[in-house]
């Protein structure tokens, strides 16, 4: 039997928590496209399969979007849209520090992302990239636990983290651990030494760019998987992600696309066939990669 993997269903934590499996990602949209894709978005997950789990925004301080996503979660549950009578703690909101900072700077930051987004506390808060030195990672990071401790963020995570800057954060023996590390992921560039430091040390994996960008759509190993498996490349994209136990971030601005991204429950990609999809590896970097930083 398949599993039901969709936008709802829901992912354990280290801590206790969960994620959904499936995230809506708002990188690169802006203003009315971001509140409109919310809000569709919101709409899609009241009409998949699984009823347990919570919609997910996936925004940023960088991506200068928070408010508009915040805005759309919220005139959402207050709509005739919301069917469910979905509330506030029912929704899953994520966002990112822009840069690391001294911890006054990282602390005061995390604040002005909670009355940005305006929903009274932010889900999942992850440092964006390791850029900014070793001291302010980790000065950054104890701003992000006393953030949780203050409630203004439920979950800590971290994103484009490598292995050397997990390691690092893990040395220093935090109170609380990192949950996420948000990477690029995908056929396309696997990062299984980045992947297998995390799934060890139970730091759950988000991919985003697991559509990689469209760029490989018509690449004859994904068509000619598609075709097997009676799917559209972008799903069967999003179950490789799912299958290998990460968390995937598909970015549309497209209703019916977000609908197709969602509905992945149906097959199972084989063994076989996701050793080919593996050794599509081609370090391929679709945006930024800084899991080198110093």
């Amino acid at each position: 039997m398949v599993a039901p993997n969709t936008l709802l269903t829901l992912q354990q934590l280290a801590n206790g928590l969960s994620v959904p499996t499936i995230h809506l990602g708002v990188y690169l949209t802006s203003g009315s496209e971001t509140y409109q894709a919310c809000r569709w978005a919101l709409e899609v997950c009241l009409h998949l399969p699984d009823p347990d789990g919570a919609p997910v925004i996936d925004s940023a301080q960088m991506y200068h979007n928070e408010k508009e996503s915040g805005k759309a979660v919220a005139d959402f549950l207050s709509s005739a849209d919301n069917t469910h009578s979905l509330k506030r703690e029912d929704m899953h909101f994520t966002s990112k520090l822009a840069s690391n900072a001294s911890y006054d700077a990282a602390r005061k930051s995390i604040t002005r992302s909670v009355k940005e987004c305006g929903l009274g506390y932010i889900d999942l808060f992850l440092l964006h990239s390791p850029y900014g030195g070793k001291k302010a990672r980790l000065e950054s990071w104890r701003a992000v636990e006393d953030a949780i401790d203050d409630g203004e963020i439920r979950i800590g995570g971290v994103s484009n983290y490598g292995v050397r800057h997990l390691q690092e954060l893990l040395d220093s023996k935090p109170r609380i651990l990192p949950a996420v590390n948000q990477i690029e992921i995908h056929p396309f560039n696997t990062r299984f030494d980045i992947a297998d430091f995390c799934q060890e040390h139970d730091i759950v994996v988000e991919a985003y760019a697991p559509l990689v960008r469209a760029l490989k759509m018509k690449h004859p190993v994904i068509a000619s998987l598609s075709n097997k498996y009676s799917c559209t490349p972008g799903q069967l994209l999003v179950r490789w992600s799912l299958q290998h136990g990460y968390v995937p971030l598909p970015k549309s601005v497209n209703k019916a696309r977000m609908v197709e991204n969602g509905e992945v429950g149906g097959f199972s990609i084989e063994d076989s066939d996701i050793k080919k999809m593996d050794a599509l590896d081609e370090y391929l970097v679709t945006d930024w990669d800084p899991t080198d930083a110093a």
